[in-house]
């Protein structure tokens, strides 16, 4: 896995949290270190339950986690 990949990865899963958790991840905890299928389960629940501002981040999360996987 590319580092800078896992890192760009892990900053927008952060991200996720700091900005939607109580809005759109509120049944989730996040994780200490993130895999690409953790973030990418983050970007599911962003979709779903998220404003539009929360599905951007979503394919930004989805494509950081392809470039690291």
């Amino acid at each position: 896995m590319n580092e800078t990949s896992l890192r760009d990865l892990r900053r927008l899963y952060e991200r996720a949290f700091a900005e939607f958790g109580t809005a759109a991840l509120w049944n989730r905890q996040p994780v200490a270190d993130p895999t690409p299928d953790d973030a990418l389960a983050v970007a599911r629940a962003l979709r779903g339950e998220g404003d539009m501002n929360a599905r951007r981040l979503a394919e930004d999360i989805e494509a950081a986690a392809h470039a690291a996987h």
